[in-house]
């Protein structure tokens, strides 16, 4: 199996002649029909089986409403009983020229939608999916209602919602330093007591940083200036507290004292849209030091971030150190911005490197390692590759990119479309569905798609007079000249001394950064295209037939075996013809050293037992473990305690229940913040040990792979406490177990010691290093030697029994005799023959976070 898998790798690399990137008018026609068609699908489901609910519930047929469905933590914090999908789908029905759907879609938006609801939203996700909603889809209903042909009945109706939400938020800004609260009560704002929020003393960069657009539109539009002013003081902030040395920002930052929370500065979650609207902050308001601080910034992640094709993060004090091992997929944007930027290559190479991700999986996984294994399997439909592919083709041209967005189409309808919509999927390795389709889905997804595959001609408007938000709203750029700046409201300018480039003013053209290149996407990509080992199919060839094209200079295969991570060597002669300067493809010898080394070990399931009456022990729920804390495995009889739910249940803010709690394993939900985090917020408190239950609805160990928690990238040798995490279905029947006895004792152990069993031996797989080696080169040690004879190779596999299996990684078997024949039916055999290998348990964990 390992022959075959390295065969196919050879295959689907080095397929002769490529497939023409070429579409027609009529293809682009289909698939934009097909995008229409998918649209609808989704759209009337929503309206169909969930309006007036924010959002759908695409496998359970109906609407989500808030406080009706179990709590999913902060996912939940973007609903605020507002008819979420409906408000920022808005400006999408006007984009797909469905302007009698959009025309009904504002009458029952001001029909029905209320914003006093007493609910704590999101200050961040209700400004760009609502205010920004009400703004993109007031923009275009304006836009309508003046060429005299619809909505001559609208009478700023959405701006006057728009300004009324803007006030609910306002209260968020009511802080020491100008960074406003993550969250807010739309009816009692946060210092009220019946607020139920306010005790938060922590936010998000972007969070804090991505109100700039709306809010400054908002204060253009309404004349009132109050708004931009907060959003500019917030940024004011972000800016005077970057690292002075790196010019980065944190994560994570302290709304009272400006303190950094979380040091850790990517372009990803946390981060990303901070950048993203100072950019586009300039773009609409035509103020240039918005401009000068994206620049700066700019540069910053381009000398530390930047890891071509990769984009890593680093702390924002030492940032020559990446601090995690891992990217996650929100960083899709950036290449998008760089397009802004007019910095292209950058930008190809690692939408290039995203889409051998996509190939690979499927779609782009939550978060995924530099090696581009999956690092959290969920993908709730994102559109942020999909924008930046847009983007790329804006400004190329080049028909490749349409074929990206062809095979994004293609797999939204195989592996998401379900009969009431379309569902996120909970693991892309499984395919499992999760129960949910977000707003951005419609807003976003569907906008970049139909327009990637649209002429200027075929909109109802010039796309390119607006700008888009992070939530694909579409704001005027003529903001800033027929709608001047509120007073007083203008940021003042700093002088920083950086380095300027070609694109610190200007975004150039292709032809001027390419000239006379049209081909010169295609040239960066191809240094990018075996990334992850998965390539074009090769054409109508047999079962185990394999064409190398191996030329003059050898260097072609010698890159594409180094992209796949083999390491080689090349021997004095690489090339065996009658001459070295004799041009075509020539017999060599691929040489395979053969090292035992450990297979890597899997996680070590662990498992939450009641033991108190009446469970006796009887019921038992698998859970994974952590890579920090306590090691249970080093536990004998693991630890025991009774369990109490942690109040706030997130643990992500100060314990309120910390006398209560202590000596007790506590309860505590994922999400809002890092599991280190709540674990020393716990540990603080007084709790002995720590289940986590999984926040999102339906997740259960059958349908989900086994993951172990991480630390947030700080050393975590701070916390000494047994972690353990249960997925949603599991931690519901610990819960309705206190809940029903109010005092259960359980047991937290390794689930291997309750059953009884030895840990599992791991056989040993073999590491295989290949050399380009001479005619009759040979190795020390085993081997495994490819010859390959002038012209077409044809291998074939022969099976031969003898006492004992040979065992590669994966349980491969190694075949024993392998026959090269060329086409003038010359022979070479190679043998292979190694001992057993011997079992061994002792590997690395192979966890999944």
């Amino acid at each position: 199996m390992l022959l075959e898998a390295l065969l196919l790798a050879f295959l689907l690399g080095w397929a002769s002649g490529q497939e023409s990137q070429h579409m027609t008018p009529e293809e682009k026609t289909v698939i934009r029909n097909q995008i229409v068609e998918m649209f609808d699908h989704a759209y009337g489901s929503y309206m169909k089986y969930a309006y007036p609910a924010d959002e759908l519930m695409p496998l359970s047929c109906r609407g989500r409403v808030r406080g009706l469905e179990p709590n999913r933590g902060d996912i939940d914090d973007s609903l605020g009983k507002f008819s979420l999908t409906l408000i920022d789908t808005l400006d999408t029905l006007v984009v797909l020229n469905k302007l009698d759907e959009f025309e009904e879609g504002v009458r029952k938006t001001l029909k029905d939608v209320r914003l006093d609801n007493d609910v704590v939203v999101s200050v961040f996700e209700t400004n760009i999916r609502v205010l920004g909603g009400l703004l993109g889809a007031h923009v275009m209903a304006d836009m309508l209602r003046q060429r005299g042909e619809r909505m001559q009945w609208y009478e700023d109706e959405l701006l006057h919602m728009a300004k009324e939400l803007g006030h609910r938020l306002l209260p968020a800004f009511n802080t020491t330093s100008g960074l406003p609260y993550p969250r807010v009560n739309l009816r009692y704002g946060v210092v009220n007591p019946l607020s139920r929020t306010g005790t938060e003393s922590d936010t998000c960069t972007a969070c804090a940083g991505t109100m700039i657009l709306e809010f400054a539109a908002l204060s253009r539009l309404s004349g009132e200036a109050l708004f931009e002013e907060h959003a500019r003081k917030a940024l004011d902030v972000l800016w005077e507290k970057r690292q002075r040395g790196s010019d980065l920002v944190g994560t994570v930052i302290n709304i009272h004292n400006g303190d950094w929370v979380r040091r850790d500065s990517g372009v990803g979650a946390g981060i990303d849209s901070y950048y993203e609207y100072l950019m586009k902050a300039y773009i609409l308001l035509g103020d240039s030091v918005f401009l000068e601080r994206f620049n700066i910034h700019y540069s910053a992640i381009m000398k530390y971030i930047s890891q071509p094709p990769l984009l890593l993060n680093v702390h924002m004090h030492n940032p020559t150190v990446s601090v995690r091992t891992w990217m996650d997929s929100l960083l899709a944007f950036f290449p998008g911005l760089q397009v802004l930027r007019g910095d292209l290559k950058p930008a190809i190479e690692t939408h290039e490197m995203l889409y051998q991700v996509t190939k690979q999986h499927k779609f782009l996984p939550e978060a995924f390692t530099t090696e581009f294994r999956v690092h959290w399997g969920q993908h709730p439909l994102r559109p942020e590759f999909a924008e930046s592919t847009y983007y790329l083709y804006k400004a190329t041209g080049d028909p490749y990119y349409l074929r990206v967005g062809q095979s994004i189409v293609e797999k939204l309808n195989a592996y998401a479309r379900v009969p009431c919509g379309f569902a996120a999927v909970q693991d892309v390795r499984t395919g499992t569905h999760e129960d949910r389709m977000d707003s951005f889905f419609l807003a976003e997804m569907f906008k970049y798609l139909y327009l990637l595959f649209s002429e200027k001609s075929q909109l109802p408007f010039d796309i390119d007079d607006y700008i888009f938000t992070t939530e694909a709203h579409l704001l005027p750029v003529s903001l800033s000249t027929t709608q001047p700046p509120c007073q007083a409201n203008a940021t003042e300018s700093v002088s920083v001394a950086h380095e300027e480039d070609l694109f610190t003013y200007s975004c150039p053209s292709a032809q001027t950064l390419f000239p006379n290149n049209p081909s010169f996407a295609k040239t960066i990509r191809d240094g990018y295209k075996y990334l992850t080992g998965v390539g074009r199919a090769f054409n109508s060839l047999p079962v185990r037939e394999i064409e190398l094209p191996l030329h003059d200079d050898g260097m072609e295969p010698v890159e594409f075996l180094k992209s796949m991570g083999i390491s080689l060597t090349p021997l004095d002669q690489v090339a065996l013809g009658e001459t070295g300067e004799h041009k075509g493809v020539y017999r060599v010898k691929l040489v395979a050293e053969m090292s035992h080394v450990p297979e890597e070990e899997e996680v070590v399931p662990h498992i939450v037992q009641l033991i108190s009456p009446p469970f006796l022990g009887r019921t038992v729920l698998t859970a994974g473990p952590a890579k920090f804390g306590m090691d249970l495995t080093k536990h004998e009889h693991g630890v025991k305690g009774s369990i109490m739910k942690a109040s706030p249940y997130t643990a992500c803010g100060p314990i309120e229940n910390a006398e209560q709690l202590r000596g007790h394993i506590a309860l505590a939900l994922r999400g809002d913040c890092m599991f280190a985090g709540k674990a020393r917020r716990l540990q603080e408190a007084g709790a002995t040990g720590i289940i986590f239950i999984d926040h999102r609805e339906g997740s259960n160990i059958e349908d989900s792979p086994l993951f172990q928690m991480v630390g947030d990238g700080e050393p975590t040798a701070d916390v000494t406490l047994p972690l353990v995490f249960l997925f949603s279905r599991e931690g519901a029947l610990l819960t309705a177990a206190l809940e029903e006895h109010h005092n259960v004792d359980v047991l937290l152990l390794p689930k291997e010691r309750q059953l009884g069993h030895d840990k599992p031996e791991k056989p040993l797989g073999m590491n295989i290093k290949f050399r380009l080696a001479g005619e009759g080169g040979g190795a020390k040690g085993p081997t495994l030697e490819f010859v390959l004879e002038k012209g077409e190779m044809l291998l074939e596999e022969e099976e031969e029994e003898e006492e004992q299996d040979q065992e590669l990684v994966g349980d491969a078997t190694l075949q024993k005799n392998c026959e090269m024949a060329s086409d003038d039916d010359e022979t070479a055999v190679c043998d292979s023959s190694t001992p057993t290998p011997s079992p061994d348990s002792n590997g690395r964990a192979n966890a999944h976070p």
